[in-house]
Formats: C-alpha cells, structure tokens, sequence
C-alpha cells in the first residue's frame, strides 16, 4: 500500500459550539460581553504571566485551566466568572447564569477551478514512493475496475504529473535561445560549419544517454530527471571540444593523419577521464543518497556524461574523418607563412 493518507478539499465540517448571551442577566449583574469573552479566552488558551530563563533563552509561560476542567459542555458552563465593583471580597458566577451553549452546523467550503466546482483529493505518500509510480497504479486500478460517476462529474489527475508539464514547458520555452547561443559558442571555437555539426551530434547523442542512464538503473522519468537531463548536454559536450582541438592544434591530425589523431585521443584522455571521473563523484553521493527525489537527477547528469564521455572516444575521430577533416585556417596561414619565410 503505496498510501498514508488523504484529504479532501470538500468534507463534512464539524459542527460549532456557540454560547449565547442572556442580556438580561448580564446587565443585572453589570458584565460586558467582550469582558466574559476574554474571561473564558484566558481559561482556555491561556495567559501570559510571566517568563523563566533557560540557558541564554528567556521563555515565556503560559497560564491556563487544565484540559479536564473544560472538556465537556458541564465543565464548561460551570467555568467561574467574577463579578466586578468588589475587589476584596470578589463574587463569582457560573457561565451557566449567564447564558446557554447551543451547537450549531458549519458551512464546508466549495473550492472553484475556471467557475467549476471542485473537490480536491490529496495522498500523502509513504517515503520512498514517487508520485508518478503510485499514480500508474491508481490509473491501472481505475481501468479494471472504473467508478461510476453522476451525469456533469468529472475526474483528472494534477499534483505531480500537472507540475511535470507545466516544468516540461518551462524547460522547452528556451531551448531556442540556448541552442542558438551554443551553436554561436561552438561556432566561435572552432570557425568550421562541420565541427560544429559534429559537436551538435555528440550533443544528440548526450541527449539520449541520459536517458538511456535512467533506464538502465531503472529511474523514472520524473521532473527532477528531466532537469538533470537538460543539465547533462553542456557537460556531456566537453570531452568533444576537447579532442577536436586538440585535432586543430596539430596540423598532422587536423590534415586526417589517422596515427596523429590516434596520439592527440590519447594524450587528450588524460584530462578527460580526470574531467569525467570528477564530475560522476561529484554526483555519485547524490546517487546513492537513497531516496526517489535526488537519484534521478544526479544519474540523468553523471550517467550522461559517463556515456557521452565513451562515446566521444569512439564517435569524434571516426565522424572527423568522414567530414573530410576539415582544417583550421589559422593553421593554414600559419603553415604558409612560414612557407614564405623559408624561401625568403
């Protein structure tokens, strides 16, 4: 059972108990009703009289009738009320003198979505249990054994599948901008169509690995995963920069030399396995926290850069070949001036 409890936003509301003033009787005996209202206040709740000092702490304590003295509605009328004008010889009356108790029903509250009625039901989950699992459950045991409903009732489910979409669309919104900011960054680095496109493949590519981690450990996909997922391309794109500029920075590999990139990809895996080994331990607490809420989203970002690191390794020279190695033409002025100073 997947459920601790629930609430419902509409429910019957318990009834109130009113004590009804006699004016009469209260004018007889010279009392004000905002005078008996904070006699019986101060019964019940209590009053402040004074304070004690614990440690460097000063608390304040409360006075008040104990729990017995007022629990039902006898020991509440015989609540003790003085009189005023005698402050040596105080007298006192019962509340019963001065009035009745009457219980009397409470309206319960109708919430409103778009001029609909509504009534919202809540579950509180046991720890452990995500949300969008228990609610494949509850839906799984709505088709098997559905509730009948009156004519103009509905049902639809919001909580964490609601906030899914509405995070979903957040997530989209900007993805225009973010892509065309690192399409302008990596085009800035490199100064090639070609490596560019390249380096959006490995982001592609990143994009599923992430994905495919979560499946793997068998994470669902929920909001704080897809947040991870998101977070995962800009780290997961940097084993890709790294080797290919390494291949720009050597005119052997950046000319196709299968043996010159082969020694760039190695002397380049030092600092990208550092790179990535740092950053899944720096996730790898996060992982193994235990919980549903963090799993999720340091597996979507480690486990991403993880894959998206190996695959960078296997995919970048290959796909770097096939594009027909294009060079950096800083390179090339750099080769030809040095050309034309050797035959000057």
């Amino acid at each position: 059972n997947t459920n601790l409890n629930t609430k419902l936003s509409i429910s019957p509301a318990a009834p109130k108990v009113e004590f009804q003033f006699d004016d009469e009787k209260l004018r007889r005996l010279g009392l004000e009703r905002s005078q008996v209202a904070a006699l019986v206040d101060g019964y019940l709740r209590g009053r402040f009289g004074g304070a004690v000092i614990e440690d460097t702490e000063q608390l304040r304590v409360r006075a008040k009738l104990e729990r017995e003295a007022w629990q039902n509605s006898d020991s509440l009328l015989s609540l003790q009320i003085p009189l005023p004008g005698q402050p040596g010889n105080p007298r006192f009356v019962p509340l019963s003198a001065i009035g009745d108790l009457k219980v009397v029903p409470d309206d319960a509250p109708i919430g409103r979505r778009d001029g609909e009625r509504i009534n919202q039901v809540q579950a509180f989950l046991t720890r452990g249990v995500l949300p969008e699992e228990a609610l494949k459950l509850l839906q799984k045991s709505l088709e098997e054994d559905p509730i009948p409903l009156p004519d103009g009732y509905r049902y639809s489910f919001g909580g964490d599948s609601g906030e899914r979409s509405e995070v979903v669309n957040d997530l989209i919104g900007p993805v225009g901008l973010v892509m065309s900011l690192l399409l302008a960054t990596i085009m800035l680095t490199f100064n090639s169509w070609r490596l560019t496109a390249l380096a959006f493949g490995v982001v592609v590519c990143a994009f599923g690995l992430s994905f495919l981690a979560l499946a793997l450990f068998r994470y669902p996909l929920g909001i704080m995963a897809l947040v991870g997922v998101v977070g995962s391309i800009g780290v997961a794109i940097n084993a890709c920069i790294i080797i290919l500029t390494s291949f720009q920075q050597s005119p052997s590999a950046s000319s196709g030399d299968r043996e010159a990139m082969r020694d760039e990809v190695l002397d380049s895996s030092r600092h990208i396995i550092s790179t990535t080994l740092t950053t899944f331990g720096g996730f790898l607490p996060l992982i193994l926290e235990g919980s549903q809420f963090w799993p999720p989203f340091a597996m979507a970002i480690a486990g991403g850069v993880l894959l998206s690191t190996i695959i960078s390794f296997y995919l970048v020279p290959p796909a770097y070949v096939l594009l027909g190695a294009p060079r950096d033409n800083r390179i090339e002025r750099a080769q030809l001036k040095a050309a034309r100073g050797a035959l000057a």
